[in-house]
């Protein structure tokens, strides 16, 4: 709750729309977002950390390149001076178009086939997509201080990080621009259109896309339990099974080693509800030792 009124306040300055409400949502691996309702319109805030500016309003754009091609996809509302988004004291903050709909339940095999299908229809229509702020998607670095929270972290990462090199090296993966963290929260069903959106793109980053897909499955339960995700993904994507089946165990490593990364980075600074921030550091251990 601590960022709520300072969102409003910037709200107010930068958009000159004065919210009604501000309700915090769940936290991403890389943002921060809350429901901002003002009158019969709803939005959503996002807010990055200031160091990752560009990757954001890569992401920002990518969502504007997307809604051009026909998919549905939170688009940013340009502050009153036409920028994608405002620097505050805590961050950059972006304003997003609410896409209606519900959030799609990660466990229910209805949903997946939604979202996979989407994810798969977002990565084709991101084909051709370019922004300078578009950087490479390899950002772990097992040499950071901050893996020294744990002794087993830093091997741990780096053995994660040289099978996703190799990986890379060795396999022709189809390479496009990445979500990051596609969880199923962020894709809505709107039930009276009968269509699946997605409610933001907060960053962005070029990589290859079975990472996305790694994320998504794990968001899922794991690869056993994201069958009907993984089937609808490869009937819409530009992604092969058979480049999945080769890629997703390197890459759901590699994502276990990004959470770990993240959990150790805050625990390292002393970041808010570090109980929570220790019990995710024990479920990495559990799936890198796996």
């Amino acid at each position: 709750m601590a960022f709520v009124d300072p969102v409003g306040a910037a709200i107010r300055r930068v958009w000159h729309i004065n919210p009604d409400s501000v309700e915090p949502l769940s936290h991403g691996l890389q943002t921060t977002a809350w429901l901002v309702t003002a009158g019969s319109e709803r939005f959503v805030a996002k807010l990055a950390r200031a160091d990752d500016r560009a990757q954001f309003q890569a992401g920002l754009a990518a969502a504007e390149h997307l809604r051009a091609r026909g998919v549905d996809v939170g688009i940013p509302l340009r502050t009153a001076d036409g920028a994608l988004c405002a620097d505050t004291d805590d961050g950059v903050l972006a304003l997003l178009h609410a896409v209606p709909g519900r959030p799609l339940d990660g466990a229910d095999h209805l949903d997946q086939q939604w979202w996979g299908d989407h994810l798969g229809r977002v990565h084709r229509m991101g084909d051709g997509f370019t922004h300078p702020g578009v950087t490479p998607w390899h950002w772990l670095r097992p040499d950071a201080d901050h893996l020294d929270v744990e002794p087993w972290l830093r091997p741990a990462v780096a053995e994660a990080v040289a099978a996703m090199t190799k990986l890379c090296v060795t396999d022709r993966l189809t390479f496009g621009v990445l979500h990051g963290d596609p969880m199923p929260r962020a894709f809505v069903m709107n039930i009276e259109t009968g269509r699946t959106g997605l409610l933001e793109w907060g960053a962005a980053a070029s990589g290859p896309l079975a990472y996305d897909v790694a994320a998504a499955a794990l968001y899922a339960g794991g690869v056993p339990a994201a069958g009907d995700l993984l089937e609808a993904y490869t009937a819409t994507a530009p992604v092969t099974r058979e480049e999945l089946d080769a890629a997703l165990p390197v890459m759901l490593r590699f994502r276990w080693a990004v959470k770990a990364d993240w959990h150790a980075r805050a625990v390292d600074t002393g970041g808010a509800a570090e109980g929570c921030h220790l019990e995710g550091l024990r479920r990495a251990q559990e799936a890198l030792a796996g």
